[in-house]
């Protein structure tokens, strides 16, 4: 099988496939990547641990900070103590839920509501501070690898200077 048609595959059973966790598989948090396809992952209890990321996903599935995946427990490693069976997605997080089988330390919010809300707080406070922005556009940043783009106000102080 080439690369490509792997890459497919596993893709799409990530993303369409709505399932049950198995008895041995456990709901957990990402945290935060450790590196070398290490993941730290905190359980429903708050405990954190360490998880691998199996070699079918690695380069075709990328997960982050505050996603949520299921987990296979592993019993020969000390500081590693699992393994990602499983990325979960916002459809199919809707659908454990559903299911009643969702964690209730987990019910607070999901990673994608997280950026719903922080996108309409944003909205809210552009439109209330529209007339300080103006003011603070001197203290923007400017790239010096791109050419300076000219306005108004611009060519207004150019001119009094001459």
């Amino acid at each position: 099988m080439s690369a490509a048609t792997k890459r497919k595959h596993v893709t799409r059973e990530v993303v369409d496939e709505y399932r049950l966790p198995e008895q041995n598989e456990q709901i957990v948090k990402v945290v935060a990547g450790r590196g070398n396809n290490l993941h730290e992952v905190a359980d429903p209890h708050g405990e954190t641990f360490l998880v691998s990321m199996p070699t079918k996903f690695r380069k075709n599935v990328w997960i982050k900070r505050g996603d949520f995946v299921f987990i296979s427990p592993i019993s020969e490693g000390d500081k590693v103590k699992g393994e990602i069976s499983t990325v979960l997605y916002r459809d199919q997080i809707k659908y454990l839920k559903k299911e009643g089988v969702w964690p209730p330390q987990f019910l607070d919010i999901t990673p994608s509501e997280q950026l719903d809300q922080l996108s309409v707080k944003e909205d809210q406070e552009t439109s209330e501070n529209s007339e300080e922005s103006a003011s603070d556009d001197e203290d923007i940043f400017q790239n010096t690898n791109r050419p300076k783009h000219e306005t108004s106000s611009d060519e207004e102080t150019d001119e009094s200077d001459n």
